[in-house]
């Protein structure tokens, strides 16, 4: 089932990468320390917003700051390496509205192109704010639950800042890395990962499969195909089904909602009964 062509892999997924370039609305940037009140079907409202102290982010958040719960960490690379933070506003809104800090590289409505520091940056903002003296996060982040996660080109980005220590988990929505020169990327991965394609349609599909069966040997792995192609249901309300399993994912592993692991764990998984195309290892 997968490729070993890292000619056919690159193509592919170039190919994907400069389509969603050329797809992607025209949007005006927005200015400053905007925010916007969006929903998402969590126990919290949920917004996005800006800060000059991360001006080239997007940050998803509840919009009342919860007392009883401290929100983990999820860092948000776009697909197209696009910096447009609200390019994937429902699915990211979505997961804030069940209690968690997610930060999007790009401002809202923001063009040009993200990197792989950017992630680190967000990371890096979160952990300062939850210390720092008069800001409205200090006590209400959980920076010992850190994700990396991103769609595409941004999958990539996630690739290259895997191995920091601090990260959690690592997801991979639509994504798999370009050339079997890179697999290098691979063996620097510490932290359970989980693979989400849009099944044989996505043009990353065979680099997914390829990545998956490369993995270190123990390290917890899940992978799910759901055949809608490589856009995914990111622009469906709420992120449709990506948006409910990648909650489910994200609770489990940075809040160990053991609710939320019958998705993905046993032959009798949420996932391995419906439409998903599954695979696990090393799953607990």
């Amino acid at each position: 089932m997968r490729s070993r062509n890292p000619f056919r892999r690159t193509t592919a997924l170039l190919l994907g990468l400069l389509t969603a370039v050329a797809l992607a609305p025209a949007v005006p940037a927005a200015s400053a320390d905007t925010v916007e009140t969006m929903g998402g079907t969590g126990p919290y409202d949920a917004e996005y917003t800006t800060t000059w102290r991360l001006r080239d982010h997007t940050v998803y958040r509840p919009v009342d700051l919860p007392e009883g719960e401290r929100l983990p960490v999820v860092a948000w690379g776009n697909g197209a390496c696009r910096a447009d933070g609200t390019w994937f506003e429902n699915i990211l809104t979505e997961f804030a509205s069940h209690g968690f800090l997610v930060i999007a590289n790009g401002r809202p409505g923001g063009s040009g192109r993200t990197d792989a520091d950017m992630l680190i940056e967000a990371v890096d903002w979160a952990i300062e704010e939850n210390g720092r003296l008069f800001s409205e996060y200090r006590g209400h982040i959980d920076t010992d639950n850190i994700a990396v996660m991103g769609q595409s080109c941004g999958g990539l980005e996630t690739y290259e800042v895997a191995d920091d220590p601090r990260i959690d988990t690592t997801v991979l929505w639509n994504s798999g890395l370009l050339s079997d020169r890179d697999n290098d990327l691979l063996e620097d991965l510490h932290a359970p990962i989980a693979y989400f394609t849009g099944g044989p349609s996505d043009i990353a599909y065979e680099n997914a499969l390829d990545d998956y069966g490369r993995l270190p040997r123990g390290l917890p792995a899940f992978i799910g195909h759901l055949d809608v192609g490589h856009y995914g249901t990111f622009a469906e309300p709420n992120g449709g089904e990506y948006g409910r399993v990648g909650t489910a994912w994200l609770k489990w592993q940075l809040k160990g909602d053991q609710q939320a692991r019958r998705e993905f764990v046993g032959p009798d998984c949420g996932l391995c009964a419906g439409e998903w195309d599954t695979d696990s290892k090393n799953l607990s």
